[in-house]
C-alpha cells in the first residue's frame, strides 16, 4: 500500500492536503460473530438503509435498533491470511448515520498510532460514501482496534486526490464522530491476542458538510463501500463489500449502492 504524502495548509478550520492515496486502500462476542450469520447474501451490492430512532452506542452492537436491519458481508480479496468473518450494519436517523463493523481476528496488528496518522498500515475497518456519481467529492473513515481514526473528505482528481480532514485541536476538544470499539477475547493493546473486534459509529450529518446531496433524505441513493484491512499474516489482506473492487478502494466506479428508505 502506498503511503500518503502530505502538504498541510490551514483552510477554514480544516487540514488541507494533496494526497497520493493508498491502493486499498467468537464465543461470547456481543455482536454474535461466527458461523451461520452469512444467510444474508450481499452479492448484489445494493443495500436498503433502514431508518430508526437515535440511540446510544457502546461498541457491542447490542441495541435493539440493530434488529431492524441485516448484516452485510465483506468478501476477502487476497489469498494470504485467514478468512476472518467480516461484516457490517448501517442505519440512519434525522440526525446522522449509524454504522456497525464486526470481524473475527486473532491479533491486534498495528502500531501505537495517533488519530489521523497512517492507521491503514495496520488493522482497520473502512467506509467510503460517494453521494453523487458525477461529482468528485467523497468521504472516507477508518478506525482500528485501539480507537484511533482517520476522517477524510476527498475530491477525486486525475493522478492524485485532494483531501480535507478536521482540524486536530478542534477535533480533540469536540469529537465530530462518535465511536466505541469493543475487543473480545483479549486486551486492547498493540499485538494483543484476541478473538474478534467490533466498532460502533455515529456520523452526524455535519461531518458530510463538504459533500453534495447531504444529508440524505428518504429515496436518496449514495454509492458506498465497506472494507477491512488486516496484517496478521505479515502482508496486507483486504476485504470489500463491493465484489467488483480488486485492488483500489478509491475506485469510485466500483462502489456498491445504498438506498435510504
Amino acid at each position: 500500500m502506498q503511503r500518503f504524502f502530505l502538504l498541510f495548509t490551514a483552510v477554514s478550520g480544516l487540514i488541507f492536503f494533496s494526497a497520493f492515496l493508498p491502493d486499498h486502500s467468537l464465543k461470547n462476542a456481543p455482536v454474535n460473530i461466527g458461523a451461520g450469520f452469512m444467510k444474508k447474501d450481499s452479492s448484489a451490492e445494493k443495500w436498503i438503509v433502514k431508518k430508526c430512532d437515535d440511540f446510544i452506542i457502546n461498541g457491542k452492537g447490542d441495541n435493539a435498533a440493530w434488529g431492524k436491519t441485516s448484516w452485510g458481508v465483506m468478501t476477502k480479496l487476497d489469498p494470504e491470511g485467514k478468512a476472518y468473518v467480516s461484516r457490517f450494519k448501517i442505519l440512519y436517523t434525522a440526525k446522522g448515520i449509524y454504522l456497525l463493523f464486526a470481524g473475527e481476528d486473532n491479533k491486534i496488528t498495528t502500531k501505537d498510532y495517533k488519530d489521523y496518522e497512517e492507521i491503514y498500515d495496520g488493522d482497520v475497518f473502512e467506509v467510503f460514501f460517494h453521494p453523487v456519481k458525477d461529482k468528485p467529492q467523497y468521504f472516507e473513515y477508518e478506525i482500528n482496534q485501539l480507537d484511533k481514526e482517520l476522517i477524510l473528505t476527498l475530491v477525486h482528481g486525475q493522478g492524485s486526490n485532494i483531501a480535507w480532514a478536521p482540524w486536530p485541536p478542534e477535533y480533540r476538544n469536540k469529537r465530530v464522530v462518535k465511536k466505541m470499539v469493543e475487543v473480545q477475547g483479549g486486551k486492547k493493546q498493540v499485538n494483543g491476542i484476541i478473538r474478534s473486534w467490533s466498532a460502533e459509529l455515529f456520523f452526524p450529518y455535519s461531518i458530510f458538510g463538504l459533500l453534495p446531496d447531504s444529508p440524505p433524505q428518504s429515496g436518496t441513493s449514495w454509492d458506498a463501500n465497506f472494507c477491512r484491512i488486516d496484517y496478521d499474516s505479515g502482508k496486507q489482506v483486504e476485504w470489500s463489500w463491493s465484489k467488483t473492487i480488486t485492488d483500489n478502494f478509491h475506485d469510485l466506479d466500483k462502489l456498491g449502492s445504498l438506498l435510504f428508505e
